[in-house]
């Protein structure tokens, strides 16, 4: 790689345009970049890294490229930056622009451009430039892919960091290894021992799920075995488990087996014993209910015998009450007349008394009872029937005259109760008033409130018509984007079509040129073909024809010239055809990044989603509008209620004063006229009540005098007719037989009882007669309770037998199951176990764990070794030169402390003879050291990447630790590196090396910005 021109515009501290020409630097070998701390040295090595790759070195490098534009560059100047360049024997142009706000060309503020890219390939033949390509990603593969190294790489062999390696020369084997794992992409070995790491925590997982499936299933079997069965004490994982738990399992089965055999013998025996037990059981049953049969017989006729008197008793009380029966008529009759006479005997003195009471306390209470009394009719408790009438008469006439004076009381009573109310309603007024006054008084606070949720919800929904406006955009922005990605999916696609249609098109020309030129080395012979004798040639004009050319084996026509011919232009028509369809699909792209912008398609679709919770709780924010409002129009309203029941009340409490004014006036005038009507009574209807009750108990003393005369003449009839009845049926007095009578429900128990001993004495007569129930008597009482101990105890010995038959049946069975389910198992488990072995084995020795690697050195750490190997010989070879032949650098995979080996760095003294390590070099040792580290590193990693030439190289300070003659030696070591035409870039601000080295290039800071001078050869 040679670079031939740079060009800066507004990049970092370079405000303006600004040029670099390489070639002119390159012509001496060694040229030197200075320059003021903070002019910009290293912005000129930052734009060499950005155009390549399109990002720069280190932190330097922002989130979007930003921060690469110069704060000194003009509003409308955009930053850019342009390498010229020879790689792998092309000369091509790199032009890399950033993204950049620029001003908006309509209106005010700026917008954000996106980054550019283009690449272009010079054509010696057509002596123009040719457009490549001006796709980022497709830039970037293709200079790395010329260049055979990543910009990590790039940065540490062309840009040559002395500090880091310095730092590399001193660090540990794992800082080491973190650097040479990047500069020599060895991540693939790392990988290796990952995946082996991976495959054998997964096989050791499969091998340990297995062995504890198995080990689970020995459980099980122990416990089905009961204890039989002892477990191995192996864990998951540790080898023999199998075998173990497999030679237990054959134990435990033979071992339950045997109990099976012997739990069956045990079972018949217990089915014989039990069924001959029930035979027993069931004959004590029936000889001891024979035996209780007869007892009870016995006790039943000795019972019947006790009791033969009383029923002898019974069957005379039968009879007599049979002949009672005749003069039940009358008695029934007598019995009801006299009961009659009873009820009007009571009835009337009751009534007498009721009449008594009612005059005395007329006469107490200086009613007009004594002037009814002297009106000569005799209302006492001796008085007949028929006074007792008139009596009644007089009374109820009396009370007629009382009617007016009744309706003038009712009238005071509705007064005063029209007078009760209108108090009622003026203590409810005051009341509602009250209520209302306190709820007014915080209706100020209530309607503000009220109102700050209504406009709250009126914000909310507005703010969710806002977000409605910004979702579409989202969502478009979102499915542009998605189209974006596959359209940058598809110009890839169409990219490589055009490359391999170019690339056609290009084999196709060379050989429509190689058979045209084919043709024109043979057109002698085929002009020759044409002449004749005596006819001008062609060409010169001559008519003799001496020597014609003849035509080759290899000869070219016309017709293969254009067979030729056509393929090419078939070859161009195609790349035409797929450059045209990779311009609508860039041109679709371009369309999709122009709406999407540079915005990640997952970035955009968390925005989109952002926007929709927003949207979701501002629409449920705004729908407790319609609440808010109805809660304000009925707070409102019953504002408004409150105050008409105000107003109402007052023009209620207005009217009540007229009309308790009236009220007042006819109650005096009422009061007057009831004094004169009730008398001494306490009111008119008190007096009317008297006279109602005197009427009343009147009517009712004499209707119950009547009833009582005319009872008492039909009591007297039936006494004569029931001494008849009894005297026939042949009773002395009606009294005997009215004893002798029995009423029904007597006399069905009486008739019940004789039924029932006469029922009885035919049953006990019939079992004392059953042959087989005195035999059974004759014979010694049945011990049922001992009968039935022994079938009970017997079931309970045939049910454990069976029990124990069937547990080791299911003992058995579980497990033959088990040990069926564990022996599939083994064999399953016994592929995954091997290959547990074998991946065991490969992981612990890539790790550096295992005990056959000695040096316990990692995969990626023995790759790494060799590669620094290489290093140490290509630095030694340039360390010599600039240590006088004293150091040398070698590697080291000795193991530090109890770490592991493998990148360790020493260097060797040839003046001492001793190695030792490289962190006790000096200041300026170990600048030179990292120097010819670095130019090792260099040449390493170039061989590495397929032998892509370096011809420019970029050294960053150090120099100023050297004396003299280390600095001469180390100039000389840099100057020998044009042997293999290479340019030298040191970036130093030692003054010295501006007089030894005459091709420099001067970077000058101002206020404008910076600027470069380029000055010697």
């Amino acid at each position: 790689m040679r670079l031939h021109r740079l060009d800066i515009t507004a990049f970092g501290p370079f405000g303006g345009s600004q040029r670099v020409d390489f070639d002119t630097l390159s012509a001496a070998g060694l040229f030197l970049l200075h320059g003021p701390t903070g002019a910009g040295k290293t912005s000129v090595l930052d734009a060499v890294c950005y155009a390549l790759y399109g990002t720069v070195p280190g932190a330097r490098q922002s989130g979007q490229g930003l921060a690469l534009r110069s704060d000194h560059a003009a509003t409308g100047t955009r930053t850019a930056v342009t390498l010229d360049l020879t790689v792998a024997g092309r000369r091509l142009e790199v032009t890399r622009q950033p993204p950049w706000e620029r001003p908006k060309k309509r209106g005010s503020g700026t917008t954000l451009e996106k980054a550019q890219s283009w690449l272009r390939e010079y054509d010696a033949t057509a002596g123009a430039w040719k457009d490549l390509s001006r796709s980022h990603q497709e830039i970037g593969e293709e200079i790395t892919q010329l260049l055979g190294m990543s910009r990590e790489q790039f940065c540490q062999v062309v840009l040559l960091p002395q500090g880091d390696f310095a730092r590399f020369l001193r660090a540990d084997a794992e800082s080491r290894g973190r650097l040479l794992g990047r500069l020599f992409d060895t991540h693939r070995f790392a990988e290796v021992e990952k995946r082996l790491a991976e495959r054998r925590r997964a096989a050791e997982a499969r091998v340990r799920e297995g062995d504890a499936s198995l080990l689970a299933d020995a459980h099980r079997m122990q416990q089905a075995a009961g204890g039989a069965m002892t477990l191995p004490e192996l864990q998951p994982g540790e080898p023999g488990l199998a075998e173990a738990v497999l030679t237990a399992a054959a134990v435990a089965r033979a071992t339950a087996r045997e109990r099976l055999t012997i739990a069956h013998c045990r079972l018949t025996a217990a089915e014989s014993a039990q069924a001959a037990a029930e035979r027993e059981l069931g004959e004590a049953r029936e000889l001891a209910r024979l035996q209780q049969r007869f007892a009870e017989a016995r006790e039943r006729a000795a019972r019947l015998e006790e009791h033969a008197d009383a029923h002898r008793a019974a069957q005379e009380r039968m009879d007599r009450a049979r002949k009672a029966e005749a003069v039940a008529p009358a008695l029934e009759l007598r019995d009801a007349a006299d009961a009659e006479h009873h009820r009007a005997t009571r009835a009337e003195a009751r009534v007498r008394a009721l009449l008594r009471d009612a005059l005395g306390a007329e006469a107490t209470t200086g009613g007009r009872s004594g002037a009814a009394a002297g009106d000569g009719v005799d209302v006492s408790a001796h008085a007949g029937a028929s006074g007792l009438a008139v009596a009644a008469r007089r009374a109820a006439e009396e009370l007629g005259g009382l009617e007016s004076a009744r309706r003038a009381e009712q009238r005071l009573d509705d007064l005063l109760a029209e007078r009760a109310g209108l108090d009622r309603e003026e203590r409810a007024d005051a009341d509602v008033l009250q209520e209302a006054e306190a709820w007014l008084a915080g209706w100020e606070e209530t309607r503000t409130g009220l109102h700050s949720a209504v406009e709250a919800a009126q914000e909310a929904a507005t703010r969710a018509e806002q977000l409605a406006v910004q979702r579409d955009p989202a969502r478009k922005r979102l499915a542009a984007a998605r189209q974006r990605d596959q359209f940058a999916r598809d110009t890839d696609d169409a990219q490589r079509q055009v490359t391999a249609a170019t690339e056609r098109a290009l084999k196709a020309r060379a050989e429509w040129l190689d058979v045209k030129e084919q043709r024109l080395h043979g057109i002698a012979a085929e002009l020759a073909a044409q002449l004749s004798d005596g006819e001008p040639c062609a060409v010169c004009g001559a008519t003799e024809h001496p020597a014609p050319a003849r035509k080759n084996a290899g000869h070219v026509g016309r017709e293969t010239e254009e067979r030729a011919l056509a393929a090419s232009q078939h070859a161009d028509e195609q790349r035409a055809e797929a450059e045209r369809r990779l311009g609508i699909v860039q041109r679709a792209l371009a369309a999709a990044e122009g709406e999407a912008g540079d915005t990640p398609t997952e970035q955009l679709a968390s925005q989109v989603r952002e926007l929709e919770e927003l949207y979701a709780e501002a629409r449920a924010n705004a729908s407790a509008l319609h609440t808010a409002s109805e809660r304000l129009r009925q707070a409102e309203q019953e504002h408004e209620r409150r105050v008409t029941a105000r107003q109402q009340a007052a023009v209620r409490a207005a009217s009540r004063v007229a009309r308790r004014d009236a009220l007042d006036r006819e109650r005096t005038t009422l009061e007057e006229e009831l004094a004169q009507a009730r008398g001494t009574a306490a009111s008119v209807s008190a007096r009317a009540t008297q006279l109602e009750r005197r009427v009343a108990l009147l009517t009712e003393a004499a209707d119950a005098a009547r009833a009582a005369e005319d009872t008492a003449q039909r009591l007297k009839d039936a006494d004569a007719r029931l001494a008849d009845a009894a005297f026939r049926a042949g009773f002395d007095t009606p009294q005997a037989a009215a004893a002798a009578l029995l009423d029904a429900a007597a006399h069905r128990e009486l008739q019940h009882r004789l039924d029932a001993r006469q029922s009885e004495e035919a049953a006990v007569r019939a079992v004392l007669a059953e042959d087989d129930t005195a035999a059974a008597a004759r014979r010694s009482p049945a011990d049922v309770a001992g009968a039935q101990q022994a079938a009970a105890a017997a079931a309970q010995r045939l049910r454990e037998a069976s029990s124990a038959r069937d547990a080791a049946a299911r003992r058995c069975a579980e497990l033959d199951r088990l040990s069926a389910r564990s022996a599939d198992g083994v064999r399953a488990l016994a592929p995954l176990r091997e290959e547990y072995d074998r991946v065991a084995r490969l992981a612990a020795l890539t790790a550096g764990t295992s005990a056959e690697n000695e040096r316990r050195m990692r995969l990626e750490s023995y790759v790494l070794a060799a590669r620094l190997e290489q290093v140490a010989a290509a630095a030694t070879v340039r360390l010599q030169r600039m240590s006088s032949g004293r150091y040398t650098l070698v590697h080291s995979d000795d193991r530090a402390g109890r770490g592991r080996s493998g990148l360790g760095l020493h260097v060797v003294d040839a003046w001492t003879g001793r190695e030792r390590d490289t962190a006790t070099l000096s200041g300026g040792e170990t600048f030179f050291a990292s120097l010819a580290l670095a130019l090792g590193l260099a040449d390493v990693v170039t061989d590495e990447a397929g032998g892509v030439r370096l011809d420019t190289l970029f050294i960053d300070e150090g120099f100023g630790s050297l004396d003299d003659q280390t600095l001469d030696e180390v100039l000389d070591v840099l100057d020998s590196l044009r042997e293999r035409d290479r340019s030298v870039g040191i970036v130093s601000h030692v003054a010295d090396l501006r007089r030894r080295i005459h091709a420099q290039l001067e970077v000058v800071k101002g206020r404008s910005g910076s600027v470069v001078r380029q000055r010697g050869q």
